[in-house]
């Protein structure tokens, strides 16, 4: 293996694998991978990148075809990389789970290789929790917390769930970035058409939830390190748009934590903590839990440049304090 030739860094530096999609394209003034990196990289550590496509079980062996990588943060020439190499994971240190969902079955394959390897090297967020967790799975754990909502395929399920509430909004299961979710106002004659649409793409139920008018104010992400809140920003759609999403036009604006934001966070905390999800994003709505975000949460360099706050450090403090 080619794993021989770390550069010389001081005591606690060490071998960083960032799974992740190219790392050439990402937005570095908005890709918490990047800030994580970066952050990485000022403490010491040697930091490589591979692509999901690339890691291979092999007897045992669990590799990576991957490159060392250096990140400053210079629109334009943000990433140099080494030759291509094939990494052992089993002799790195750490390695951050970082591609974006779908999740789809190449996602929990990729959780099941990075099993063999984990916990004696570091996957972060735990593979087989990152498994367990669908964000808007996970989310029914505390379904007092959330809106009113319903999973299914029965269409008859759908149609009674919004005689009920009126006014709903339809969204994948495993979808991200507010990609195919729909709000159907009273009225609205699409929801039949739209049932079909969704039958013919996805093979899983949709999730149906009554609609937040509060999402107008804005829809918060909160960032919890091992358990811990670490930061907030709201964001708040565009006019015209149901979603609040940033790649979509959402908003970025400072935001401060509610006293019903901080129950919500006190009731999460312990659990992800027991399941090591170290890195995690919930997403809150007027007084309700929405989605928590567990594959690769976003939002760290938006809330840094709010509050100050160093993020991607308080990350980092908790990985190196797992080993």
């Amino acid at each position: 293996m080619c794993l021989q030739h770390f550069p010389e860094h001081h005591p606690m530096g060490l071998n960083v694998a960032i799974q992740m999609d190219p790392i050439e394209t990402v937005d570095i003034n908005g890709d918490s991978s990047f800030a994580l990196g970066l952050e990485a990289q000022r403490r010491g550590h040697a930091l490589y990148h591979y692509l999901p496509d690339d890691l291979s079980w092999r007897q045992k062996r669990v590799t990576a075809k991957g490159r060392a990588i250096h990140l400053r943060r210079e629109p334009g020439n943000h990433v140099s990389k080494g030759a291509d190499e094939t990494l052992d994971l089993a002799a790195l240190d750490v390695i951050l789970m970082r591609q974006d969902p779908p999740f789809d079955l190449g996602y929990i394959t990729a959780t099941h290789i990075l099993e063999h390897i984990h916990p004696e090297t570091l996957v972060v967020n735990d593979p087989a929790s990152v498994r367990d967790a669908p964000e808007k799975l996970f989310v029914t754990h505390f379904d007092d917390l959330m809106p009113p909502t319903l999973i299914t395929r029965s269409k008859d399920e759908v149609v009674a769930f919004r005689e009920e509430y009126k006014d709903i909004i339809v969204k994948p299961l495993y979808g991200n970035g507010g990609a195919g979710v729909f709000r159907l106002q009273p009225g609205d004659q699409n929801l039949a058409s739209l049932l079909e649409l969704f039958a013919d793409i996805y093979r899983e139920p949709v999730m149906v939830q009554r609609y937040i008018p509060q999402v107008r104010q804005g829809d918060k992400r909160i960032i919890l390190v091992d358990g811990e809140v670490a930061g907030a920003i709201n964001r708040v759609p565009a006019e015209g748009e149901a979603r609040s999403n940033m790649h979509v036009g959402g908003r970025a604006e400072i935001s401060t934590l509610t006293k019903r934001d901080q129950e919500i966070c006190d009731r999460l905390g312990p659990e992800l903590k027991k399941r090591s999800l170290i890195f995690v994003g919930i997403d809150v709505i007027g007084d309700y839990l929405t989605e928590i975000n567990v594959t690769s949460p976003t939002g760290i360099q938006e809330i840094d440049r709010f509050d100050g706050a160093n993020l991607a450090g308080l990350v980092w403090d908790a990985i190196e304090g797992r080993l």
